[in-house]
């Protein structure tokens, strides 16, 4: 049986933005233990010309939400990534996965020759659906919450591959 375009979105984009939120729930038990002011975790970043953890997690979500509302044919919801919390943040994903699980498999299915074009900063970029998904819209998802785990163990926060990679 090939794999559908909502089995390759939908519960991807779950289960990754629900490891997202743990990921940050022990961000910021370990900002409490050890004494450390939350936003200094929520601003940091790996390298001066890089996005920090909130715009990180912001991306994600823009990604998750952005693709399923493009396979679908739905508006896209507008957040006003104003995220400076790990509360903000862990709304964000909340507000996220409410959208993301509200889709059905009959919703995307079938988009796989659906025509997307994104026009980002005056250029534009044309696929098809198969293609938006499987080269830009999971690559950019999952290049934006690694890069947000990485900002938090490089930080000093416990989490591991099980973290990154969510309950099975």
């Amino acid at each position: 049986m090939a794999l559908s375009m909502y089995s390759a979105s939908v519960p991807v984009f779950v289960r990754y933005l629900s490891a997202l939120a743990g990921v940050l729930k022990k961000a910021e038990a370990h900002c409490a233990a050890k004494k450390i002011d939350p936003s200094v975790l929520v601003t940091a970043r790996l390298y001066p010309d890089m996005f920090a953890l909130a715009r990180q997690v912001q991306i994600a979500s823009d990604h998750a939400k952005g693709c399923c509302a493009r396979l679908a044919g739905v508006e896209i919801p507008k957040f006003a990534d104003t995220e400076a919390t790990f509360d903000e943040l862990q709304e964000r994903i909340k507000k996220t996965l409410d959208f993301v699980k509200g889709f059905k498999p009959a919703d995307i299915d079938g988009s796989d020759s659906k025509d997307i074009v994104l026009d980002i900063h005056g250029t534009k970029y044309e696929f098809q659906g198969a293609d938006y998904l499987s080269i830009w819209a999971l690559p950019n998802f999952f290049f934006h919450t690694t890069t947000a785990y990485a900002i938090l163990r490089h930080s000093g926060v416990e989490v591991g591959k099980r973290d990154f990679m969510g309950a099975a």
